[in-house]
């Protein structure tokens, strides 16, 4: 009973302080009342400690003799027992910067360690601190979030990156004013937090980037470039390049899978090529199983979006792997998946230089440059290309086969299955299924114009890749117009290939589990190597 009169006598004798600063003309006369409100900080009830955080930040502009006292105990009810006193005390710390912004710095960097906070209406109170003074000094705001990103904690740190991620990104249209200026400056705090980042994080930021307007469409070549040269200094190009460093490899595969769609964009892919072309290619039987498939996608592409210079260095060596597995035999392994990636390459390349094709695969290819070198045999180089791609197109020709005489068989199974277990299963093999068509038809796709002693290279977008989402036909335009017979094999006509692989059933949805094995000895896929784990550059996590 006595500790309850006394509670309240601490609150009532705080409501005076308040009330006597309310009235008071000139408040600054009045510093013994807030010293007061400040000493009840360390020796009062739950109730006064609560309304002393109401009332610390209210009259705290008047007594800036008094201001770290003030900050000071204010942070001392941040880190009470009391969930009431420390929420209270925590809405209050945007109000002591509002007439003081250059305690900005110094509150957000205490609310940047409070988003660690387990409390729910905590953590809320928090961001709510937070936005308010990132509206009122976006600058400063953000430059102290961004020390927690660089050099902050590791749960702290990962936190501040959520808050930026799920709460202050979003709002960058409303936060970031003047807006040139704001986007150059969180560009530049971005840059320098990169040193030490997962490849999840990573590959966030620069989406952000991505999607500010210094970045947008209207963007000058320089500033295009700037992403590259972003994504560029995070795959270490500058970097010996050691084969066993299986973190290397991954972070290089997904920063260029980052990259490709600035390449589009019209920003040069010369640095990852050259690296590629002069560390990676040429020891590329040397890298992990489980890496390759996914680096001959990334090669493949880029390829698009070589420079003729660059693909006139690329294309030796994309042709010596192209004659490694390019079978000669029937009976040898084929992987599939490396011979549609580099296909594709190869194509691409070759059409920024044709006549490079002439020594390399016995062409005669004729430019008028003295690099056609017509008058040169190379007879036998161009048996070999050619007699190679007859068996591989006979092998591909016999898995199409089989996976057509499969699909009954693989209907009664989908009739059969019982649990979903067993259907979700099946639906997982129809989906590879499907990949493993696209592929061996995009194959013969390929391989069916290069028989011509002087043939067309295949330059534009005909040829969608079988690991990329298939490309939706456009809805015929007009009534009575014949629908053709089946699946378009990306060359705008049905090939030899596409006829064979009909039957009953559409190809596109009846498969057979047994005409997969052997489809491909070229490992499994890793979702371009983007994923989270330890802290990149050195650390993990780009897989």
């Amino acid at each position: 009973m006595c500790a309850a009169v006394g509670d309240d006598r601490e609150v009532e004798k705080l409501y005076e302080y308040g009330e006597k600063l309310n009235d008071a003309k000139d408040k600054a006369q009045n510093v013994s009342d807030y010293e007061g409100i400040l000493n009840a900080v360390k020796s009062g009830s739950t109730k006064a400690k609560q309304l002393a955080g109401q009332l610390i930040p209210r009259f705290f502009k008047f007594f800036p003799d008094l201001d770290k006292q003030a900050i000071s105990a204010q942070f001392d009810l941040v880190e009470e027992e009391e969930l009431a006193v420390r929420v209270q005390a925590i809405r209050g710390l945007p109000l002591l910067c509002k007439d003081n912004p250059d305690h900005v710095s110094k509150i957000v960097d205490v609310l940047g360690q409070l988003l660690a906070c387990e409390e729910n209406v905590e953590r809320d109170a928090v961001h709510k601190a937070l936005l308010s003074l990132l509206r009122q000094d976006v600058n400063a705001s953000l430059t102290a979030l961004f020390k927690h990103v660089e050099i902050g904690m590791e749960n702290i740190r990962e936190k501040v990156i959520a808050f930026l991620k799920d709460k202050v990104f979003p709002l960058k249209v409303e936060l970031l004013k003047p807006q040139v200026e704001m986007e150059r400056r969180i560009t530049d705090l971005v840059k320098k937090s990169l040193q030490d980042v997962t490849g999840a994080e990573f590959k966030m930021f620069v989406e952000f980037l991505k999607g500010l307007s210094i970045f947008g469409e209207k963007a000058p070549p320089g500033r295009i470039q700037e992403l590259i040269e972003i994504i560029e200094g995070q795959a270490d190009l500058d970097a010996q390049f050691n084969v066993s460093d299986v973190d290397h490899i991954d972070r290089i595969i997904s920063c260029m899978f980052m990259a490709i769609p600035i390449f589009v964009r019209g920003a040069s892919s010369c640095r990852f090529l050259n690296y590629y072309n002069k560390h990676i290619i040429p020891v590329f039987d040397k890298l992990p199983d489980e890496r390759k498939l996914d680096f001959l996608k990334s090669v493949a592409e880029s390829s698009p979006y070589a420079a003729a210079q660059d693909s006139r260095q690329l294309l030796p060596l994309i042709v010596q792997l192209l004659k490694i597995y390019l079978p000669r035999r029937k009976s040898e392994d084929t992987s599939f998946n490396y011979i549609e990636c580099l296909l594709y390459t190869f194509h691409h390349l070759a059409h920024k230089t044709p006549n490079s094709t002439n020594s390399l695969c016995g062409y005669k290819i004729v430019t008028g440059q003295p690099s056609d070198r017509l008058g040169e045999d190379f007879s036998d180089i161009y048996k070999d290309f050619t007699e190679r791609l007859s068996c591989t197109e006979e092998i591909v020709r016999t898995m199409l086969k089989k996976l057509t005489q499969g699909m009954a068989e693989h209907n009664k199974a989908i009739s059969a299955a019982k649990t979903e277990d067993e259907k979700a299963k099946i639906k997982a093999q129809q989906l590879k299924a499907t990949s493993g068509l696209r592929c061996c038809n995009n194959i013969l796709s390929m391989t069916q114009p290069l028989h011509a002693k002087s043939p067309s290279f295949i330059g534009d977008s005909r040829i969608n890749p079988s690991w990329k989402e298939p490309v939706k036909a456009a809805p015929l335009a007009t009534a009575g117009v014949k629908r053709s017979g089946g699946p378009s094999n990306g060359m705008g006509t049905s090939s030899p290939a596409t006829k064979m692989a009909r039957g009953g059933g559409g190809m596109q949805n009846q498969f057979v589990n047994r005409s997969l094995e052997g489809l491909s000895h070229a490992g499994r896929s890793s979702g371009r190597g983007r994923g989270v784990g330890g802290r990149g550059r050195g650390r993990g996590g780009y897989r």
